[in-house]
């Protein structure tokens, strides 16, 4: 009993330590890209394609990783996933251009890929009760790193080190070399294999005629798009549209992550009460209203850009929650499945926003002399995703609360 519990703290440890790193890559992203843009001269196209090829080699790790946790278990494939991040974040310092900048950003999201899903089966297999709680508190720990990480980024790229700043490069290497930390509890780790309980057995066969599949997949794809786009545009709409300072600009992004992680504390319990779909609606419903008000107010809505984080957090966490107990005979395809695609709607999903952005300022934005019409536009469209989540729940909610069993 006493090795038991030890081993169950290891593995939290190690989850929520994943989730903790996890956070910290995705998000130091937002204060960099400005200094990466200056840089390499790259223009909004060119930022949406970077962003558009990090998901493609998160969706190729994707494709594979559930395999290769059968293959070599889910130990390794964890190891694996913190080793390859700390590669990148060697190689990005080495970068020295945009070929070798794309190269090293796509090895980082094949490594947050494995990490992804690996955490995702190691929290479906450990989490087997009150399972919307406590994947919204593993999800909070993401929250968690990623609200100091735009500030702290920020702050570690002015830190002079050698004669010269630190600069994207070695802030990148530093926080990476992070991943190093998670190695060590799960070398000692026992992780639990696939538990045969209640629910649907899952075949990719299956689950490519399955409709409730796809609708998750669609409330999936529109709500994370969504809140990765914010992540990753927030700081740039801001320094833009407003000609905010990159810190004032990091600091909102902060607060956006504040709001994020402590709704992802909190409103677990209220996903296990109310149920699982229903929540998802509401939530995404609340995240679209705030941005899209956000823009058309302009500056003095910017704090509706933070608050729509406490909407737009609990919607991965209580999907993979809702796939975890819908699909627990086979928890690790139906997740691979369903993250598989968000990957393919993440490459659209980023592309879309750089290249609307740039065409309606071409088209619109001059002959108008409005600067940031484009801008607008492409927030506009971040908005509308998370709105279209909150639809997409209305048929799935239906279709499970006439399936007898459903999980709703």
């Amino acid at each position: 009993m006493k090795n038991h519990r030890l081993n169950y703290f290891i593995l939290l440890f190690v989850v929520f330590g994943g989730f903790l790193i996890f956070g910290f890559s995705e998000n130091i992203k937002g204060p960099a890209l400005p200094s990466m843009q200056s840089e390499f001269s790259l223009n909004e196209s060119q930022l949406g394609v970077l962003l558009a090829l990090n998901s493609l080699g998160y969706l190729l790790a994707c494709s594979f990783t559930s395999i290769l946790s059968t293959k070599i278990g889910i130990k390794w494939t964890g190891i694996l996933a913190f080793f390859s991040m700390v590669l990148a974040g060697i190689f990005m310092y080495l970068s020295k251009g945009y070929s070798s900048l794309i190269a090293s950003y796509f090895l980082l999201y094949v490594g947050n890929g494995i990490l992804e899903i690996g955490l995702g089966i190691m929290a479906a297999r450990i989490f087997i009760k009150n399972t919307g709680t406590m994947m919204n508190v593993a999800h909070f720990f993401y929250g968690l790193s990623s609200i100091g990480a735009p500030i702290l980024g920020a702050s570690m790229m002015g830190w002079h080190f050698l004669g010269g700043e630190l600069g994207w490069r070695g802030m990148y290497l530093i926080i990476l070399m992070l991943s190093l930390v998670p190695i060590i509890p799960s070398l000692f780790g026992r992780f639990p294999e696939e538990h045969q309980s209640e629910g649907e057995s899952t075949s990719f066969r299956g689950l490519f005629r399955d409709p409730v599949a796809w609708l998750i997949v669609a409330v999936l794809s529109f709500g994370v798009v969504s809140e990765m786009a914010i992540g990753s545009w927030l700081v740039y709409y801001l320094q833009h549209a407003y000609e905010w300072s990159l810190k004032r600009a990091s600091e909102m992004l902060s607060l956006f992550f504040l709001l994020f992680t402590l709704s992802r504390l909190f409103v677990g319990p209220i996903t296990d009460r109310i149920g699982y779909t229903l929540s998802i609606m509401l939530f995404a419903a609340f995240s679209g209203v705030c941005s899209l008000v956000a823009v058309f107010t302009g500056e003095i809505g910017a704090i509706l850009f933070a608050i729509a984080g406490i909407g737009i957090a609990p919607i991965y966490p209580t999907v993979m929650a809702l796939l975890a107990k819908r699909y627990a005979k086979g928890v690790g395809t139906a997740i691979t499945f369903t993250v598989t695609i968000l990957g393919i709607a993440g490459v659209i999903g980023n592309l879309l926003i750089g290249v609307i952005i740039d065409f309606v300022d071409t088209v619109f934005g001059k002959g108008l002399g409005n600067e940031i019409m484009g801008l607008q536009a492409g927030y506009v469209f971040i908005a509308g995703l998370a709105i279209l989540c909150s639809i997409c729940c209305v048929p799935l909610y239906k279709i499970l609360r006439t399936r007898s069993g459903g999980v709703v």
